[in-house]
């Protein structure tokens, strides 16, 4: 199935962004992700942005994503935006406390930036960094109840007053295979009444777990006032499937699925051969709005991805007036 009928309730009020657009137009959305360069490479950005463009309703910036130094998440939504891809600016506990956090968010604001998604922050041990402190002034649902009082109060974390127009749609991950099982789907639940509109799930391998999380996500009516974006991705090697397995916390990767990465004599089109297999079955799960394609470092792959799991081309423009816009990006940095 292409499209999703519109789910009403999810987004009272007009929408905010092209992506939050497409999605009460009851369309089966398209985002992916967007790493930033480990140096200061504008051009990085645009070639990217160049290859997604048309092909995504957003992309998501992230944030210092495997604890590594990267460009900000800001610095690269807003060249994002000027290359015209909406952005999708993640934000994570992990690094900044409140104030940074709402100083990036106004920045952000202030050149057209609308799409926000908390995160938690991959561990730091992890990372190039791991002699840095974890800051966590914020979890979770608090930078999401935080976001949804900036826009809905204009009020900031001290409760004071704040002047502007705080045009936020409000986005959060979820992870279907972090143990204990049975707490993520309430866990969605708290994100909801915080104010959360959308969620990127974590990559998805096992598809029989994400079914079942869905099952609970449906029990408990979370489709009817979060989209779900599924997240899907192509596997480059096996080697980077037994990271994901053994490395990666949260998350599944079947037996099966190593077997053919092991076997594959082209491991980067077994991949995507797997990656489409998932998509074609995540559409049909009962409240899935979309799928967020997590192509790591390898951007190039998502409009292959796009075409040939044959999502929606061109991509659909329900409120021309919110599609990506370069101009004012533009000439606000030249």
């Amino acid at each position: 199935m292409s499209d999703s009928p519109p789910v009403d309730g999810l987004s009272p009020g007009p929408p905010y962004s092209h992506l939050q657009a497409v999605l009460d137009a009851g369309h089966f959305a398209v985002t992916c992700e967007l790493g930033p360069p480990k140096g200061p490479d504008a051009a990085d950005v645009r070639a990217k942005a160049e290859i997604l463009r048309g092909f995504v309703d957003a992309a998501s910036c992230t944030d210092n994503q495997g604890a590594a130094l990267k460009m900000s998440h800001w610095g690269a939504a807003l060249l994002c935006r000027q290359g015209g891809v909406e952005p999708i600016m993640q934000l994570s506990c992990r690094d900044r406390n409140r104030l940074g956090i709402q100083s990036d968010v106004i920045a952000a604001q202030a050149f057209g930036i609308r799409n926000f998604m908390s995160i938690s922050g991959d561990s730091l041990v992890l990372g190039d960094h791991p002699m840095a402190k974890p800051v966590f002034d914020l979890q979770g649902v608090q930078l999401v109840r935080l976001l949804k009082q900036l826009r809905d109060e204009n009020r900031n974390a001290a409760g004071d007053p704040i002047k502007g127009d705080f045009r936020l749609f409000i986005g959060g991950a979820a992870n279907p295979f972090a143990p204990p099982y049975g707490f993520r789907p309430l866990r969605m639940v708290k994100k909801a009444a915080a104010g959360q509109q959308f969620a990127l799930t974590q990559m998805i391998f096992n598809v029989d777990r994400f079914a079942e999380w869905m099952s609970h996500v449906r029990d408990e009516g979370i489709h009817e006032q979060v989209h779900i974006l599924a997240g899907v991705g192509p596997l480059k090697s096996a080697r980077m499937a037994e990271f994901m397995k053994f490395k990666v916390a949260g998350m599944e990767v079947p037996d099966a699925v190593m077997q053919r990465m092991r076997g594959a004599r082209k491991p980067r089109a077994e991949g995507v051969r797997i990656c489409l297999e998932i998509i074609e079955q995540v559409r049909e799960i009962e409240g899935v709005h979309g799928v967020h394609v997590m192509a790591i470092d390898w951007e190039k792959a998502v409009p292959r991805i796009v075409e040939a799991a044959g999502l929606e081309l061109p991509r659909p423009t329900p409120v021309p007036a919110l599609a990506p816009v370069a101009a004012d990006v533009e000439s606000a940095v030249a």
